[in-house]
């Protein structure tokens, strides 16, 4: 397993928590919610890049 899953999980868990509120709360635009979704799965893909390219020099080394 990757070491960066449970750190992963442990981001997540505050992140899904806020998008909750930020969802449930009629006051916000759901523009704002489109837009922190967009955001976290943008900075996900590249962390998840980042992690397998680091994998893959360890490999190599």
């Amino acid at each position: 397993m990757n070491p960066l899953v449970p750190l992963f999980v442990l981001v997540c868990l505050p992140i899904v928590a806020i998008g909750a509120v930020l969802f449930t709360d009629t006051g916000v635009e759901p523009a704002l919610i489109t837009a922190s979704i967009k955001t976290f799965v943008i900075l996900g893909v590249i962390a998840a890049a980042l992690s397998f390219g680091a994998s893959r020099l360890a490999d190599r080394s």
